[in-house]
This record gives structure tokens, sequence and C-alpha cells, in this order.
């Protein structure tokens, strides 16, 4: 669960001549830009009238004959509940509901996106929101870059991450990668990509908050460590299930089937940066319950759907009791406004502006310059990296054809963003005119302007960034004048959510069970909730829980060094 300022990952609609489409050659522009092919395959969906469901049967019933007898497709059969996944009709539905077998049938709903060898390193791939729970007190205290001999590290630890796959090329997940399985794609290999389209990594940014290596860094930018970055507990196993395609959607019947693979390859820790703000169904409840039963610990991130103005319940699986639901907090300790709360609010840990891997080269870093000069810009999500000289033209608010001077050979769009403008429409819209390269001037500041996106990554974009209120009226100067835009592809990228609260947590419960691996699921989480830094109202509370997760504090616990409060 991501939180970004504008954030579209709906799969994009072919060009029209409308307001909300774009103009093509029909209005007189240069191009007409459409979806590519994958996009439609994206979209594509079985044209029949089957409906996918869950079928759980009564106890004692060992097989799926009721369904099979049918000749129904069978997606997924479960053996920690009696239930199968299937797509029926409705008169298939209609006729088990009246079998003897049977004792519910439930939709299957869809889930959304609501991570060691003694090698020397540097300090400065320790972040801020890992020095926030203790991480670095646990393996290096002594603060030289080197993994401390014997420390916990979570060694030994399986951490089954239940998300949108990883990215198998990055560098920080090469050594702690075990296993792992597609559930979108049906095969072994849980890469996040389908049909040659990568996704922009969220599950590959909550494994890296897991599980990053020192001195194991992708392509960084100017400020960042040359190493990367460190995960809470690097020297966990990771097991990879994904069930979120690149648009980040997932269904409840591939996240029951990854469950039940987690459980099968010994995770003591699944985590789950994904949810629905519906109960997922009964018969998810129970296995969950059945997982949690098997000694699996399994955490969850809380949601995202709070404002200012509303506190938002739990999402699921997060709000389910054998789940351990994780909020977010800022860096002075203070809850997100997105994050949700509630009374089985379990802990909270870092969920805003949080460092870590994603696809590589799925985020880029911005230059600027008009002939000697350099302003502060910052790219679009999912804009390609791509460096591009052109002339800078005046597109109006991006509406229609308001690119005057524009000329289909190219030039770079400068585009008034308004607030609550649709950035994908207009980027298109100026597109179509010619342009190969955009500038969105915002009324943003510079030092707290949100990181805009363009939809999906399935999309042909052209070089796309933004300029706050410092620098817009200065570049402006040039319009008419030659301008150079330079987007370079990372391997990494600040997200904010409880999706990058949940892997810290996760990550602080595998460097306590690697402490001492005799220890319960239950004794992990009972050990974080009770030395956790209370936050907020004193005890427990709704939005904060038993407070925010700390290594160190725990461990000194759990060893005898420091009381528990």
């Amino acid at each position: 669960m991501r939180v970004w300022a504008i954030l579209g990952l709906a799969v994009l609609a072919a060009c029209s001549n409308t307001d909300s489409g774009i103009s093509g050659q029909s209005h007189g522009g240069c191009v007409d830009v459409k979806e590519d092919a994958v996009a439609g395959h994206l979209r594509t969906k079985v044209q029949d009238d089957r409906q996918p469901v869950i079928v759980r049967y009564r106890k004692g019933v060992r097989s799926a004959t009721a369904v099979k007898n049918l000749g129904a497709p069978v997606t997924a059969q479960y053996t920690l509940i009696p239930a199968v996944a299937a797509r029926l009709t409705p008169q298939e539905i209609a006729r088990l509901a009246v079998s003897p077998e049977v004792e519910r049938i439930e939709p299957d709903l869809e889930v959304r996106a609501l991570g060691m060898p003694m090698t020397a390193g540097s300090v400065e791939e320790y972040t801020d929101t890992l020095r926030i729970v203790q991480a670095p007190r646990v393996w290096d205290t002594n603060e030289d870059g080197v993994l401390d001999r014997d420390a916990p590290v979570g060694s030994g630890i399986r951490v089954c991450v239940i998300d949108s796959g990883i990215d198998p090329r990055h560098p920080e997940l090469r050594i702690p990668y075990a296993a792992g399985r597609d559930f979108v794609d049906n095969d072994d290999d849980p890469s996040d990509e389908s049909q040659g389209v990568w996704g922009l990594g969220h599950g590959t940014h909550v494994a890296g908050i897991i599980a990053a290596q020192l001195s194991s860094g992708g392509a960084t930018w100017e400020g960042m460590s040359r190493g990367g970055i460190m995960g809470v507990a690097p020297g966990v196993e990771l097991l990879i299930a994904r069930v979120l395609n690149v648009e980040e959607r997932a269904s409840v019947s591939g996240v029951l089937s990854a469950l039940e693979w987690c459980q099968r390859q010994k995770a003591h820790i699944a985590t789950l940066s994904l949810g629905a703000s519906l109960d997922m169904g009964r018969t998810a409840r129970d296995t969950f319950q059945a997982a949690r039963d098997s000694g699996m610990l399994i955490v969850a991130a809380s949601g995202n759907d709070s404002d200012s103005l509303q506190v938002a319940p739990l999402s699921y699986p997060a709000a389910y009791p054998s789940v351990l639901a994780v909020g977010a907090v800022d860096s002075r300790g203070e809850v997100a406004p997105f994050s949700n709360g509630g009374e089985t609010l379990s802990l909270v840990a870092p969920g805003v502006d949080i460092l870590s891997s994603i696809s590589v080269g799925g985020n880029t870093v911005s230059q600027l310059d008009a002939g000697v000069l350099s302003y502060n810009s910052r790219s679009l999500f999912f804009a390609p990296a791509g460096d591009y000289t052109g002339t800078l033209i005046d597109c109006g608010q991006g509406n229609s054809l308001e690119c005057q001077g524009g000329t289909c050979e190219g030039f770079v769009a400068y585009v008034r963003l308004e607030q609550g403008s649709d950035v994908s429409r207009i980027a298109r819209n100026v597109m179509s005119q010619g342009a190969r390269a955009i500038i969105f001037g915002t009324s943003d500041s510079e030092t707290q302007a949100w990181q805009l996106s363009l939809e999906g990554p399935h999309q042909t974009w052209v070089p796309a960034l933004s300029v706050g209120r410092e620098s817009r009226a200065a570049v402006l100067q040039h319009l008419g004048k030659p301008i150079h835009v330079n987007l370079r592809g990372v391997d990494y990228a600040r997200f904010m959510g409880t999706s990058m609260a949940a892997p810290h947590v996760t990550g602080v419960a595998a460097l306590l069970w690697s402490a001492r691996p005799s220890l319960t699921a239950s004794e992990v989480r009972e050990l974080m909730e009770r030395t956790a830094l209370d936050l907020g109202e004193r005890g427990p509370d709704t939005r904060y829980g038993h407070g925010l997760v700390r290594a160190r504090a725990a461990l000194d616990a759990l060893e005898g060094l420091a009381p528990l409060p």
C-alpha cells in the first residue's frame, strides 16, 4: 500500500477526441498516442459469465468432487482449510449452493498493494528509518560498517514476502533470495514482470527494507551511498510469493494460495503489504488463522485510507485477529495521516519517505539545464530515462491544442499544473502535439513537493519532470529557447505507506527470532509489543497500537539486560 500525491495504476485508455482523451491526427496533432499491445492485453478479460469464487466444503469433505463434477475450472485447491477457488457460472453456483458437500460460496475478491556474509560496508547505508527501529544497534554496535560477529542478523529465519514479486536483477536481493513462486503467471519465477512489462517494484521495495545487503548497491543518485542501503535483517532467507500483477492487484484466492505455499516452505514469518477495505471472507479468515496456528507469524499493513478528517478502520487481512497489524509513523514518531487504525492495531513503524530498492531502472533522477544555468527538478514516476534538448513551448494547462509554436519535429512542453489535474491525460495530449519532453510547473515548494506519477509501467511516455514554485518563474524565462531535459535511471526510490511500515516490523521480528530460535510466533509478537516505545495516548491505543517497534530494546529484554516494561 503506497501513498503518492497523484497515482494512477489503471490501464491506459486509447486516445479519443473527447476532453477526457487526447488529440491525435484528427485534431491536427502529430502523434496518435495509444496504449501499447501489452496494456491492451492486461485489460482483456475473459468474456463469459463465469465468476471467480471460493467454495468452502463442509467439515469432513476431503475432495472437490462437487465442483469437479460440474466440469468447472478449478484454479486452486487448499489444504489448510477444505476449499477450492474456481470460476463458475450463475447456474453452477446455484447448483452448488444446494449441494450437501458445500458449506458456503464466497466471491473471490480483489486485493491491492497497500525486504550473511561478514562484508565491510559503509554506515551511510544505514537509513534514518533503519536507525529509528534500532536495527544497527543490534548488528553493528560500534558503527564501523561491519556486521558484528555472532550478532543476530536474521540468520536461519525464512521470511515470505507476499507481494508483487521482486526484480531478481537487483544486487541488494541476490544473496537473501532463497525461493519463489509466481501466482500471477503460475510459474516458479516470481519476477515483478509479465509479458515483458516490469512493475515499478513494490515487492522489491518491501524486500529491500527487510534484507538489503551491505556493499551491494545498484544505480544510485548523488548524495546516496554507493553501497545502496541496508535492510533490517540482512541475514534472513527471502521466500517470494508473487500475487500482485504489474498493476498491483491480486485476488483473494491468489493470496490464500501464496499463504499456503509459504507455510509449506516452512516460513517463520509471512509479510503482506496489501489489502482490501472489505472483509476477504470467512474462508480467508480461517486460512489466516490456520496458518497462524501452524506457528507462522503473519504481519500485514494496516491500510492507507485515513486522512485529517477521519481514521479509517484496519484493512484486511490486517484486521484479522491472527494477523499482526502495522501502522505508519513519520521520522518524528507522529502517526502518518493516511495510516489506518483500530483496536487491534499492534505496532507502528516508519512509513513516510522510505528509501529502498525498486525494479532496476524503475525510478529516474532528473537534470534540467538551460545554457549554463541549472534548475531544481524532480522526475515523475514511470517517466523513462532519456536525454532531450529542444525549444521550450508554453502549453498552458495542457488542454486541447495549447502548445502554440510547437512542431511535430519535437519540443519541450511547459505545462502549468493545476491542483487535481490528470497528469497522464495532459502528458498524452502534449505528446500528441509533438512534445518529446515535459516540464510540469507546480505550486508546491520544492522542499515539500510530492513526486508526481504517470499511469502504469505499460505505456510509452517521454521524459517528464516537475519544478516547484521556487524555480518555475526562472524556467519560464526560457520560453522559445533551447532547454535540456535529462532523466537517468536509478534502482532506488522513496515510497510512503503502511506497506513500508510492515516490513520494518517483519525485519525486527526476524532479528529476535534469530537471537533465540526457540521462541514461538506468539512470544516474538508479545516481545515486540511489550518493548515498543509508547506513543500517543498512554498504553495501547487505536492510532499507535502498543507503539514504535524497537529492535535493541526487545533484544535487551530478551537477553535479560533490561526489564520488560
